[in-house]
Order: structure tokens, then sequence, then C-alpha cells
């Protein structure tokens, strides 16, 4: 079995690669593709093939897929780049990558997208069975290409199974992203929350999707089970919590909060960091 991840540089992607080169049996491979051979090498130097190529490359894609048996798509343009550059990536790459597989014999697909995607909330946690309802703070390109991505990579015909598995708010291991989120915490309620999910299981349930043999899907959010409010960011980050911030009002409650029951009960994923406190006593924020 020869295992195809794209975006393996990035923060998630850089964190997953290592944990599938760690559980390889004998006879599976891991092929990497990135822009920047150079940044690959401890990758290579685990075990991973590694193939030199843009995904917006259609001659890169086809040597990327070539003989293999399964993708992961974790490449992603997010928030902050230019619309184009989102809508090229997030969409027309990740389904020109699609397209790609399918025609080269690939039986599965695996989608990372966002539960940036839900929109606004609903008044309770969402579910993959929730329609996409455009709005709230967090939407924009970055959430309406990777929507897109998702409906037209699911409309693909032939013999490749395609999953998707919706993530919140990363962090853990080194990422900046939990200091990163204070740019906009600042301007939050001090009640409001943010679903999260750790780096280790973010990989844990990516590597579900990818080998169990079925499921119930195709569309599993992966997050943990304690949303984190606006003063426990300020407190982890080790920021004061400013007197204003306790005049403000959440207008949603809801948004973003992601139900994981799907992908428990489906797949037995059980979060290994069930809070980013449990992450932060166990010394892997």
């Amino acid at each position: 079995m020869i295992t195809l991840v794209t975006g393996a540089t990035g923060q998630v992607g850089r964190r997953l690669v290592p944990r599938l080169l760690g559980q390889r049996q004998p006879g599976e491979q891991v092929r990497v593709l990135v822009r920047d051979a150079a940044r690959a090498e401890p990758f290579a130097r685990l075990g991973a093939e590694v193939v030199a190529g843009d995904l917006r490359d259609a001659e890169a894609l086809g040597k990327a897929v070539a003989g293999a048996d399964a993708v992961v798509n974790v490449a992603a343009a997010f928030r902050g780049v230019p619309d184009e550059e989102a809508w090229a990536v997030n969409r027309d790459a990740a389904v020109a990558l699609g397209r790609a597989a399918l025609a080269a014999g690939v039986r599965r697909f695996v989608q990372v997208s966002t539960g940036n995607v839900y929109g606004t909330g609903r008044g309770r946690p969402l579910t993959e069975d929730d329609e996409s309802r455009p709005g709230g703070e967090m939407w924009g390109a970055y959430a309406e290409s990777k929507i897109s991505a998702e409906r037209e990579l699911l409309a693909l015909d032939g013999e490749m199974e395609v999953r998707v598995g919706r993530l919140p708010f990363v962090y853990g291991e080194g990422d900046p992203h939990l200091a990163d989120v204070m740019h906009w915490a600042a301007r939050w309620a001090p009640a409001q929350r943010l679903q999260m999910a750790h780096h280790a299981d973010v990989a844990q349930g990516l590597l579900r999707l990818l080998y169990a043999p079925a499921v119930n899907g195709p569309v599993y959010n992966i997050a943990d089970d304690a949303p984190v409010t606006t003063v426990e960011l300020h407190r982890l980050n080790g920021v004061e919590v400013p007197a204003e911030l306790y005049g403000r009002t959440d207008p949603d409650p809801w948004f973003g909060i992601m139900s994981n029951q799907r992908i428990r009960r489906d797949l037995g994923f059980r979060p290994i960091y069930p809070s980013v406190w449990t992450a932060r006593d166990a010394g892997a924020l």
C-alpha cells in the first residue's frame, strides 16, 4: 500500500507524516508531495518517498498519484492569503488531485477540511448532517472554498472512496496557533468558546479515516470533548484578562462547537487529550 500525503510540511502535515510512517506495516510506503524537497528531508530520513512539485501542476500530480492506493490531502491555503489563492489551492487543486487520483486507480481519498464550513451555529453542537449556512465571524474564502471542494470531491464517480475529516482549531506540540488565536480572542466575550483538537488527536482521527475498512460517513468531525473559553485562552497564554472583556456578550454561544459523537461511535475515536488542560498538564502544548 502506498499512501500519498500532500501538505506534509504544514503545521498539520509535518506532525501527521511521522505518525503515519511510524505505523507502517511491512509492504506499506508513505509518499509526500512537497514544493521544496529540502523541507522534506526529515521525512526522507524516516523512510518516506519524496516527490517535488506543486499541487497546482498537473504533471506533478500525475507523478505523485502514480501507483498510490490512498491519498490524504492536508494541503490548504488558510485565512490571510488572497481569496484567489484560497480558491486555487483549497478547491481547484484539491479537486484536480481527486480527479488525478481517481484516474490513477487510487482506492481511498481522505480530504482534510474545516469546521468553519458549517458557518453559523445551530443552538447545539454541530453534526456532520448539518448543512453549510454561510455566515459568522470566520466565514470567507477559506470556508467557502473548503465546502466547495468537499462537494466536488464527494461527487466524483468511480471506485475511489472519498472521506472527509473536518477539523476545529488545532494546537499542540509547539504549534504557534495557540498564541496566534489571541488576535481574535482579544475581541471575544469572556464565555465565548473555541472548539479544539490536539495534533495527536487530529492524526489519530485522520489515520482512522485512512485505515477503517468501512465508514457510515463519509464526513467526520475530529474534535476534543471540552471547548475552551476566552478567559481560559488568556490564562493559557499567560495574558491578563482585560476588564472590558467582561462587558461583552456572545452573539452565538454555539458558533463552531462540533460534536465528535459520530467518529467516537463509528471509528472508536477517543481523544488522547480530551481538553487543552489535559495537554497542558502532560506538557504537550
